[in-house]
């Protein structure tokens, strides 16, 4: 960010906060688009705020500058906030549908958007070697001062799975990642380039009703993050080799106290 203008970004993003929550939305998105004039790489998530409202074209994932920037500032305070008082409880619920459904023990779990390594310490008698991903990097130091990986990366997920060389995996987990992106292409195609035939694969996933998603596959929600259709979510797994053996409907957190709806999918790669 060193020719980022910081003083003129702060003036421009916090003017369009300003105007966002006055309701004045098409005045709310010129101020936005400025702030991605000052800032092209959106560290601030300009884009998906200006998606959130309704305007503009919906980006394909949210910028990689803004993930790591809202990831970095949060690592200390992540599980407290997270699990404490939005009720974020998915890796819990990973763990229980795996042993309901008698799933396991793995040999190689790959933990992608591992965080602070919440579902790679849920899981962590199940699985001989574990490998976690983040783009976060105060993310990645934290989940290692906890001992809960044999490998860590930082990395964007997509890009990793692209060009990783290590050895292939049983278990990929995905537990936080869908909300930050919007088309699943790359992301299931490179899963099932690094997952052994008949491995599985695990995540979360945010959604919204039917008659908000009017026929579209994805949209950035109200609260600025991805919610998927589960019909596409299905097809783009039958289409990349993958068959559903459960998608569960779960509370994935609160905002502002109110449940976000979504999904838990266990899905195996074909032999």
């Amino acid at each position: 960010m060193d020719k980022i203008d910081e003083e003129a970004l702060a003036e421009a993003y916090n003017r369009a906060l300003a105007l966002e929550k006055s309701g004045d939305i098409e005045a709310a998105v010129k101020a936005y688009e400025e702030v991605l004039a000052i800032d092209p790489e959106d560290h601030g998530g300009a884009a998906v705020r200006i998606a959130s409202m309704g305007r503009g074209e919906t980006p394909d994932k949210a910028p990689d500058a803004y993930v790591t920037t809202l990831f970095d500032q949060h690592a200390e305070v992540f599980e407290d906030v997270l699990v404490e008082q939005l009720e974020y409880h998915v890796p819990v619920l990973v763990r229980q549908r795996l042993q309901a459904l008698g799933l396991g023990p793995f040999k190689r779990l790959l933990d992608l958007g591992c965080g602070t390594g919440l579902t790679g310490g849920a899981l962590r008698d199940m699985v001989d070697d574990m490998t976690g991903l983040d783009l976060s990097e105060n993310m990645v130091e934290v989940a290692h001062d906890k001992d809960i990986y044999e490998t860590l990366y930082v990395a964007e997920v997509v890009d990793f799975l692209e060009d990783n060389d290590d050895p292939s995996f049983d278990l990929i987990t995905a537990t936080d990642v869908l909300p930050y992106l919007g088309g699943l292409e790359a992301l299931f195609f490179g899963v099932a380039e690094n997952l052994d035939p008949g491995g599985l694969f695990i995540f979360s996933s945010e959604t919204l009703p039917e008659e908000t998603l009017a026929g579209r596959r994805f949209m950035v929600g109200p609260h600025q993050r991805f919610a998927h259709a589960d019909t596409y979510v299905r097809t783009r797994l039958d289409e990349t080799g993958f068959d559903v053996i459960e998608m569960t409907d779960i509370t994935v957190r609160l905002e502002e106290g109110q449940p976000i709806a979504g999904h838990l999918v266990i899905a195996r790669l074909r032999g």
